[in-house]
């Protein structure tokens, strides 16, 4: 019988790569910049997951980016985007913003507000390289996904309510009040990873703390219960 606990990689927070500018302290979850661990270069086709807190009226000044799918989830304050297609928008916590690279873009990624921002940056490989690049953002209200896994951006069709990303891959987003569970069916083959924005959990079995990663792989259910009221992000892809 396989024991689904051990299967369940905790990383814990405090193991993280760490690099703090003054401007932008983050935490990486894979290799990224001068963080540099063979045995986290990546799970499956995610490739960074960053922790980043970004100080007021500061942030990423334009740069180039191409052939990676970004997702970035505000989990406090808010992010102003500008890129060289014309686009900008503003992401406020709780949204969602996802930039396609594609064949190539210049973006600039800023906190222009008074207080912190904290966000997870996510790059997911995508299946094919090159096209148009693309940029969307959009809110998905925490209460819509109260005690259950929502889908925020997803390369499958039928996922009509999702943000579109080129690559074979969902994000997903809960509220979990302590005491709730979900499940979530990895498939073979697949790769999962999960981190709580907020509050502790137990992923089979497992406990998972705020800003904790747990890497999970394909062929099992996982059941996810709230030890304490959490918000959580999980990204199952190829």
């Amino acid at each position: 019988m396989t024991d689904l606990r051990s299967a369940v990689e905790r990383r814990g927070f405090d193991t993280l790569g760490h690099a703090d500018h003054g401007w932008l302290d983050a935490r990486h979850h894979f290799s990224f910049g001068g963080y540099h661990d063979p045995a986290r270069m990546g799970w499956g086709a995610i490739r960074v997951w960053n922790d980043d807190v970004i100080a007021p009226n500061s942030g990423f000044p334009p740069h180039p980016h191409r052939d990676m799918e970004i997702i970035t989830y505000v989990r406090s304050g808010a992010i102003t985007h500008q890129d060289s297609m014309g686009n900008q928008g503003r992401t406020a916590a709780g949204d969602v913003q996802v930039m396609s690279a594609g064949s190539g873009v210049r973006h600039a990624e800023y906190n222009v507000e008074a207080e912190p921002t904290t966000l997870f940056q996510i790059w997911i490989e995508p299946t094919r390289r090159g096209g148009e690049p693309s940029w969307g953002a959009k809110p998905f209200p925490k209460g819509e996904r109260s005690g259950r896994l929502t889908v925020l951006a997803s390369g499958f069709a039928e996922d009509a309510e999702a943000l579109p990303i080129r690559a074979e891959a969902r994000v997903l987003a809960a509220t979990l009040a302590a005491g709730e569970r979900v499940e979530h069916r990895v498939g073979a083959g697949r790769h999962a990873y999960l981190v709580p924005a907020t509050g502790a959990l137990l992923v089979d079995g497992e406990r998972i703390d705020a800003r904790d990663g747990a890497a999970i792989p394909g062929g099992r259910t996982v059941t996810i219960e709230a030890l304490e009221d959490a918000e959580i992000v999980l990204v199952d892809a190829a």
